[in-house]
């Protein structure tokens, strides 16, 4: 255990200078590698066949002599060496916590942590919360999901290292969620964006709105929300309180926090060896170019991952933040999934820019839906001419219709179908929502 090391900084290597954080990654890396090697049989065979040891590691740009590795390897692997896979490089008598995917794309995947690794991960997390101003007088309600979910259990143990009075609510009973906020006087709470927003629409409806409320820090995950700066201002604005951008996986937890600058998320760079490759050519692209995040474990012991591929697209800023940590940043979050990606016409288009334009449009209440159909698509070829839009609109419909169609087309360059629903009409999600539908897969 750490922290805290001063009124603003868990830790000391969220202030290494760079040089001395390089040599700290190589050190481990090196270390990491060769425990990966002797302890891990679905590292050692691929290794081996490449002839590669990790001796051969000499500085960090030798890491990329390795293949990436993705959701796909790992799921072979599982279905070859069931029930756990081959990746495994704990012991079962160290073997300590197992979360597991969604399992929405295939089986639900587990990923296996020691006690070592929930000490570490509790401690990075208690280092995103104080990096927020979470200090022990805070009552802190935990909204994210607990069943079978990675992010519930994750964020008690970091709040809980900190010293808050926890309320492990869970994403469920909205409305007790609610008279909980007010009854036991949260100060911080944590989320999806999508539920910070049910909760907030709930209780203005309710006539309790949570602008009202003790809330101060919220901490939203799991889906792309305070990178997106209209989604923040939306959540920000009905709540009444600083909304904190956090960025993790079921494989690496975390990967990055905002802090209280909310200029983006600080990578964890002395958990995991950060790389932002071409998602095409795998060669690394320079700070401000959009590019695949490419993680590297350096002290995780169950299941360990090198070069793995998190199919997120981020743009990382390795220059200082004003709060004086110098971890590098992914400013405006997570831009996309690299498999989420619309290609309209040439134009490489992210659902999270669409959710920035849609949700800084006037009229709209800031849900939608991209719907994939006819309206959009080139018989001929199969490819997006557009896309289309199904958006909920308070007052003048054809109006918002125009303005937003007018703004998508100014700000993403490509045009859009816009048709208008009324407040309430589309899905709402207390863990992710979808916002790329086909029509053909609708439900009726």
């Amino acid at each position: 255990m750490t922290g805290p090391l001063s009124e603003r900084h868990w830790h000391e290597a969220e202030t290494w200078p760079r040089e001395r954080l390089a040599a700290y990654q190589l050190t481990r890396l090196r270390a990491q590698l060769s425990y990966v090697y002797a302890a891990s049989d679905f590292y050692r065979t691929r290794w081996d066949a490449l002839g590669f040891h990790p001796g051969d590691v000499r500085e960090l740009a030798d890491l990329r002599r390795l293949p990436l590795v993705g959701k796909a390897d790992y799921v072979a692997d599982l279905a070859a060496h069931p029930p756990w896979g081959s990746a495994v490089a704990a012991p079962v008598a160290d073997r300590r916590r197992v979360h597991f995917s969604s399992g929405t794309t295939s089986n639900p995947t587990p990923v296996l942590w020691t006690a070592h690794d929930l000490d570490r991960w509790a401690d990075l997390y208690a280092r995103a919360a104080y990096s927020q101003g979470v200090r022990d007088t805070d009552v802190y309600q935990c909204l994210f999901s607990y069943a079978w979910f990675v992010g519930g259990l994750g964020a008690t143990a970091g709040y809980q290292r900190i010293g808050v009075t926890l309320l492990p609510a869970g994403s469920g009973d909205t409305q007790r969620q609610i008279d909980t906020i007010f009854r036991y006087g949260t100060t911080a709470v944590g989320g999806t964006p999508s539920f910070m927003l049910h909760l907030a629409e709930t209780a203005e409806r309710a006539g309790t709105p949570l602008r009202h409320s003790p809330v101060r820090r919220i901490q939203v995950g799991g889906e792309p929300g305070a990178g997106v700066p209209a989604t923040r201002a939306h959540i920000e604005q009905r709540w009444g309180a600083k909304c904190f951008d956090g960025y993790g996986s079921l494989e690496f937890q975390p990967i990055a926090w905002e802090c209280e600058e909310q200029a983006g998320g600080h990578l964890a760079e002395d958990f995991a060896y950060a790389e932002v490759l071409d998602p095409y050519t795998h060669e690394p692209v320079p700070d401000g170019t959009p590019g695949l995040l490419v993680l590297t474990h350096l002290d995780k012991r169950a299941t360990p991952l090198v070069r793995w591929a998190t199919g997120d697209v981020v743009v990382r800023d390795s220059a200082a933040c004003p709060c004086g940590r110098t971890l590098a940043r992914l400013p405006g979050g997570v831009v996309g999934r690299a498999d989420d990606m619309l290609v309209v016409r040439g134009v490489n288009l992210f659902p999270s820019a669409v959710e920035q334009v849609v949700r800084a449009t006037p009229g709209t209440c800031g849900e939608y839906l991209i719907v994939l159909d006819e309206d959009v698509t080139d018989p001929a070829t199969g490819y997006l001419t557009g896309i289309k839009l199904r958006v909920e609109v308070t007052g003048d419909d054809q109006r918002v219709a125009r303005e937003l169609a007018h703004a998508v087309r100014a700000e993403l360059t490509v045009r859009a179908v816009v048709e208008t629903v009324a407040e309430g009409t589309l899905p709402r999600s207390t863990h992710k929502s979808k916002r790329v539908v086909r029509a053909d897969r609708e439900a009726p």
